[in-house]
Order: structure tokens, then C-alpha cells, then sequence
């Protein structure tokens, strides 16, 4: 079974479709396969694997982690949820600029976003569960967030009112980020991915 690029967003932001099989028994796929992401341009050497659920209007994010630098492979596992990644690389063509998706266990899409961009969802569903594969351990002494509605960026949330933890409701605006020392662990390198589609 093939996992395919679907599309590529802000440069560096991939929605996957994975070939399925379905009939009256129900469904069956590859998640993930080591080799074809290789052969996509896209990175195996996931090392953690975190399951969330939520009830419908939870937010989470928007999160990131510098070291060791953390790219997601996210899905949704049950129900529905708008998957959402911001760039947040210094000196990048798209810095400030997001990409949304509404990813479900029926459509089965995945969505990868690198290091160098806050992820983040909101639920749309009554609940909904959500995976995903990350490339550096979790180190919560390197890890941070922007604020949900910073109106620089300007994400266009399917929810008015979200459920937000207090973490994430008090987070910092992508300019003052920008105005750490830590930021620098995200400078935009030209020509960095090559997908293969």
C-alpha cells in the first residue's frame, strides 16, 4: 500500500493520503512505513508517539520544541479536527503564516509539519482523538508556544470560543518569540526540503 504526497504548504508542510483497503468488515492501512517516507523526501526517524483526546472546542497549542527540534506527523484517529501549523523560522519567505486543514478518521489524511513550526488543532467533533509521531523526545525545558489568536498571524478557527488550558491561553505572540535568544534554533535555510511527489 502507497502513502502519497497530496499537497505541500508554506514550502515545508505536507499533507500525506495513505492508500487504504475498505470493504464490509472495515478498513485496514499503513500508517506509516519507514521506507516510503524515505522515498517522499520526508524524515523515520520518529521516536515518540503521543495519543491525545478532546472534547469538541478544545484547542490545543500552538506548540513547538527547539531541542532536540520536533517535527510532527499528525493524524486523527477518531472523529474530526482542523490540524493547523504556523512557520515561525526567522528570515523566512512565509514566516507568520499558517496552513489549516480539516483532517478525519474517514478521510485519513496526515499532515507532517517540521521543526521551525508551532502546530496545533482545535476539535470539531463531540471528541476526538488525536496522534502523533515526533522526531526528538519531549524536553519541556525547550519547548514553547504562540498564542492561539495572535492577530499577526490570523489563523481562521472554526470555533469562536475554544477551550483553552491556562498554558496556552496566556501564550506569547510570534513577535515577542521572535525577540528571544531561542528563536534562533529556527532560521529558514532555501531549498532545505525536497519532497518527491
Amino acid at each position: 500500500m502507497k502513502m502519497k504526497i497530496e499537497s505541500v504548504h508554506l514550502g515545508a508542510v505536507v499533507t500525506l493520503q495513505p492508500e487504504f483497503f475498505e470493504d464490509h468488515r472495515g478498513f485496514f492501512l499503513e500508517s506509516f512505513r519507514m521506507d516510503q517516507m524515505e522515498e517522499l523526501g520526508l524524515p523515520s526517524n520518529f521516536v515518540q508517539d503521543n495519543h491525545s483526546g478532546s472534547v469538541k472546542g478544545v484547542t490545543r497549542g500552538l506548540h513547538f520544541q527547539w531541542q532536540p527540534p520536533m517535527s510532527k506527523l499528525m493524524r486523527v484517529t477518531v472523529g474530526e479536527a482542523f490540524l493547523v501549523a504556523v512557520d515561525i523560522r526567522k528570515g523566512s519567505p512565509t514566516l507568520g503564516q499558517w496552513y489549516g486543514e480539516v483532517v478525519t478518521a474517514k478521510n485519513r489524511k496526515q499532515i507532517w509539519a517540521p521543526a521551525g513550526f508551532a502546530r496545533g488543532f482545535t476539535v470539531l467533533s463531540d471528541w476526538a482523538e488525536i496522534q502523533y509521531k515526533v522526531t526528538g523526545l519531549y524536553n519541556p525545558k525547550a519547548e514553547s508556544g504562540i498564542l492561539w489568536n495572535d492577530p499577526e498571524i490570523g489563523i481562521e478557527w472554526p470555533v469562536k470560543e475554544p477551550i483553552l488550558s491556562d498554558k496556552d491561553a496566556k501564550a506569547q505572540t510570534l513577535a515577542q518569540w521572535l525577540e528571544t535568544p531561542e528563536s534562533d534554533n529556527f532560521i529558514y535555510k532555501a531549498d532545505e526540503y525536497h519532497f518527491n511527489i
